[in-house]
């Protein structure tokens, strides 16, 4: 389905048929509202030039935004689009999910906090392992099955993770998905929202021409793991050779027709 906008996506979440988008950049920031599947942007607010807009999650009737460096985060209108408060943030804002009762948040670390919803005061630190090891680059975050899902910045990869554990449980390869951005390194996959089909995401990137509508699937399994992307500007990076374990699930994004 259309892109609206095609804009420099840091954040995305669905609710009844609504999409909400954080789009980033300095000067160029911004969180808009649509429904899914229209091929025009609709309402837009802007953000002030020296903040760069990151992750969103709904909780009720407001939004919550990010900023990456800036160290403080929005609360927003959902249906008017106006902006609420401006409150301190404790760390680098990344992404940002609603998850029973709580918020969860991430950095571009192994680490992702539980934090207070009405306020986002921390509660928790989790740590984020696979097969004993830290997986880092945890970027935008959705709640979906009793499960934290993380798209791993600068990869085709995302990773399902137990909130309680900090283990990663499932494996997702969303290499059907990708779209090719010749010399544009900054086109990554960014942007995870659930969708209310089992197993049912909406993905898109940063600039890309489409939103895809996919369907978990289970796979063999990959011959690979996550591991720390490089980035020297926020883009970039690689997966290498490794031993997935046996009690986790691997599975494929597989797109679904409209």
């Amino acid at each position: 389905m259309p892109h609206p906008g095609r804009g420099f996506t840091q954040g995305l979440t669905v609710a009844e048929g609504t999409v909400w988008e954080s789009t980033g950049g300095y000067g160029e920031s911004a969180l808009q509202r649509y429904e899914l599947g229209a091929a025009q942007p609709g309402p837009r607010a802007a953000l002030p030039p020296e903040l760069f807009g990151e992750g969103i999650c709904r909780i009720r009737a407001h939004l919550w935004q990010l900023t990456w460096r800036e160290r403080v985060a929005l609360r927003w209108d959902a249906r008017s689009l106006d902006l609420l408060s401006t409150i301190p943030f404790n760390r680098e804002g990344w992404g940002i999910c609603a998850a029973d009762g709580c918020v969860l948040t991430s950095d571009g670390t192994s680490e992702l906090v539980r934090r207070d919803p009405a306020t986002l005061e921390p509660l928790e630190v989790i740590r984020v392992r696979l097969d004993g090891e830290r997986v880092t680059d945890l970027n935008d975050l959705e709640w979906a099955a009793g499960r934290v899902w993380a798209n791993l910045f600068g990869q085709r990869y995302l990773v399902g993770i137990d909130p309680d554990s900090g283990e990663v449980t499932d494996l997702v390869d969303a290499k059907a998905v990708m779209e090719r951005h010749w010399g544009d390194r900054e086109a990554v996959l960014n942007g995870v929202a659930a969708l209310p089909g089992d197993g049912e995401f909406l993905l898109t990137g940063k600039g890309w021409r489409s939103m895809y509508h996919v369907r978990l699937a289970a796979d063999r399994p990959p011959a690979w793991r996550p591991t720390p992307a490089a980035r020297p500007a926020r883009c970039g990076g690689r997966a290498r050779p490794g031993r997935p374990r046996d009690h986790e699930s691997r599975w494929s994004a597989t797109r679904r027709r409209r």
